[in-house]
């Protein structure tokens, strides 16, 4: 299989089943979003230079299962409506992102404050891949008849990859950057 078709070389691409669409629709930048917050988290991984330890272990487990699903909710946002998903997303892929978040918060200094982007660059990149899922959630709005699910889905990924760097910069004894109001 080749990797280079040509056909986008005018400025549309196809949704699944085929439909040509303008590389600007709605959906193209919302599946496209999901890639690039996907591609952050990847990257946020990389930047795990801790030795193998079980929480990190257990934590790339936990990302990496996310990971997939994200693929999955792109996928879904790439079918134009009333078309069949080839994967089906499902309550319980955002109860396992609740799930997670609860477990990782439970080991987490209460907020207090609020919390600036940073720490390990491993966080930092978390934070950016938060920021990220925001994005393709405010364009996943703008797609008419778009799955709920989708919705809260990734409205809770970014609940979920805020308490991960948050979880990151504890386990790896890095402060986390806080406000500091100016007197």
């Amino acid at each position: 299989m080749k990797i280079y078709t040509k056909s986008g070389d005018k400025g549309t691409t196809s949704l699944v089943y085929g439909e040509r669409v303008g590389k600007n629709d709605p959906r193209v930048e919302a599946y496209g979003t999901c890639d690039e917050a996907n591609s952050m988290i990847g990257l946020g991984l990389s930047h795990l230079q801790e030795p193998q330890r079980e929480w990190k272990v257990e934590f790339e487990k936990n990302v990496r299962k996310v990971q997939t699903v994200l693929f999955h909710v792109g996928a879904e946002l790439a079918t134009p409506a009333g078309k069949k998903v080839g994967w089906t997303l499902e309550e319980s892929d955002i109860t396992y992102l609740e799930q997670a978040i609860d477990r990782w918060d439970k080991e987490l200094k209460p907020l207090k404050q609020f919390v600036l982007p940073g720490g390990s660059a491993a966080a930092s990149v978390f934070h950016v891949a938060r920021t990220v899922v925001r994005r393709a959630e405010r364009q996943a709005v703008a797609i008419e008849n778009v799955n709920p699910l989708v919705l809260s889905y990734l409205n809770r990924l970014s609940d979920f990859l805020f308490v991960a760097a948050r979880y990151l910069n504890q386990k790896m004894n890095v402060a986390e950057p806080i406000l500091h109001d100016e007197e």
